[in-house]
């Protein structure tokens, strides 16, 4: 296994790198890794960096959409995709779970009201001994107020008439809101199994983060105009007809976005390249090879423009956390106006550097939010939040397909440069910062940007591109 060190040695060297072959920017994670990407994607664009393709899985799909027409100031910017308050609201529990734990909440505040009306007696007693020894006043004073208020509340039209009442007209509207989300959930497509299990509905909701990302980039494409906001099918017919025209232009870029089909159980590839490469992505020798890849490539410059958005659905949702995208086929497609469950694979960076070398990509830029495995003694504290235990997953996951595929040998692949934090306690989830045991402090998510700014000088700008000895082209990132 002699060719492992000489995979490793070869990363990030500036002898592997020219400004002059063609060069893709991979952005993959989830969450909060976005902002992340925000931050390299502002270093590329002030170190002034080609780039000829832009790649996307996960949130990465969303900085790519970006990158592809020079939009990526929006990111970083104070009203854009990473600074604004709505990014809190991302991934936020879905509304069944919430009005669920809020019944239960009520109830059981509602349960605990005579127990507290009681105890209540532990305060008062005291409070009206000390006034009885200081002289102002007696039992008869606060102890006998109290008493005739326990006596009206637990009065047979008191207490025990309303508080189950109460319980269960809240419990059961929580029950009739559950149902009705069970019965809305099922959509363009049947499911199998119990009856109540369709009550159960994945704990995450993706809708915040896809129409968060759709109205940034109508705010970009319309300027000062003030024109109300289209469909995102609508939209992303926009995008695609705007990037098809000034494809090759400075600032402008290919595009490809790869999510996982669910029923077909293979990757599709959402893709939109130049007029002379939009042949290699679906020619093959043979003809059961190119019926595949009629199955997993969209072409985005084609009829299927309008899949754009369900291209940005599905690699916003992430598997088991969230509900799938459900994307319809044209009824003249290959899968002939199906209706296919889509969402994020997180171990897909192969694919996508597959695809990559497929369309004639000589270098990649792989970045991403998922540290480094550290050595001993660096053990933090495992969370304990349902968001968060997600989030570890995750990024544990996605930080060893990294190592494996830096780790083995791919022949054919493009060369590859890795942009990562060397550390990074904010979550995929943590919208609202995380806290770093080593610092002891909270970090807000504006750090990570400010990290992710500075990897990539130190990482890839400095190192690889300004000791590579060669002038960059103009195109910015």
């Amino acid at each position: 296994m002699s060719v492992v060190p000489e995979r490793i040695d070869s990363l990030n060297s500036q002898e592997a790198y020219s400004p002059e072959r063609r060069t893709a920017l991979v952005l993959i994670g989830v969450g909060t890794a976005g902002a992340y990407h925000a931050g390299v994607l502002r270093a590329l664009h002030e170190a002034g960096v080609k780039l000829d393709v832009v790649a996307g899985r996960g949130i990465g799909a969303v900085g790519a959409l970006f990158a592809a027409i020079d939009g990526t100031s929006t990111l970083w910017s104070e009203k854009g995709v990473w600074r604004s308050d709505g990014v809190r609201r991302f991934y936020e529990w879905c509304l069944t779970l919430r009005i669920a734990a809020a019944a239960v909440a009520v109830s059981l505040a509602v349960v605990v009201v005579p127990l507290v009306a009681v105890a209540a007696g532990l305060i008062v007693y005291p409070i009206d001994f000390a006034a009885h020894m200081m002289g102002l006043g007696g039992a008869s004073g606060l102890v006998g107020v109290y008493l005739q208020l326990v006596q009206d509340l637990f009065a047979p039209g008191g207490f025990p008439t309303w508080l189950p009442r109460i319980v269960v007209l809240v419990l059961g509207g929580a029950v009739i809101a559950v149902v009705v989300a069970g019965v809305r959930s099922v959509g363009r497509r049947r499911r199998r199994g119990p009856v109540w299990w369709r009550a159960a509905l994945a704990p995450l909701s993706t809708t915040a983060v896809v129409d968060h990302c759709w109205r940034v980039l109508w705010d970009l494409l319309r300027g000062a105009a003030h024109v109300r906001r289209p469909p995102a099918p609508d939209l992303a017919q926009r995008y695609v007809e705007l990037l098809v025209e000034n494809i090759g232009q400075p600032g402008f870029r290919e595009l490809l976005i790869v999510a996982h089909d669910l029923d077909a159980q293979r990757d599709l590839v959402f893709a939109l390249m130049a007029e002379t490469r939009r042949r290699d992505l679906i020619r093959r020798a043979s003809t059961e090879a190119a019926d595949a890849r009629r199955a997993e490539v969209i072409d985005l410059a084609g009829v299927a423009r309008a899949h754009l958005a369900d291209a940005i659905a599905g690699a916003l949702a992430v598997p088991v956390a969230t509900e799938p995208h459900l994307l319809t086929f044209a009824p003249d497609a290959y899968w002939r106006g199906e209706t296919h469950r889509v969402c994020d694979r997180p171990s897909s960076l192969l694919r996508i550097l597959e695809e990559l070398a497929a369309v004639g990509v000589e270098q990649a830029v792989v970045v991403s939010a998922a540290p480094e495995g550290g050595g001993p003694h660096q053990l933090a504290a495992g969370r304990l939040d349902g968001r968060g235990r997600i989030g570890e997953f995750l990024q544990s996951s996605e930080a060893a397909s990294i190592s494996d595929l830096m780790l083995a040998a791919h022949p054919g692949l493009p060369r590859l440069f890795a942009i990562r934090p060397a550390h990074n306690p904010i979550g995929p989830f943590d919208f609202g910062g995380g806290f770093d045991d080593r610092s002891d402090r909270r970090q807000p998510l504006v750090e990570l940007m400010t990290r992710g700014y500075e990897d990539a000088f130190y990482q890839f700008v400095e190192p690889v591109v300004g000791a590579s000895g060669e002038r960059v082209g103009m195109g910015g990132a």
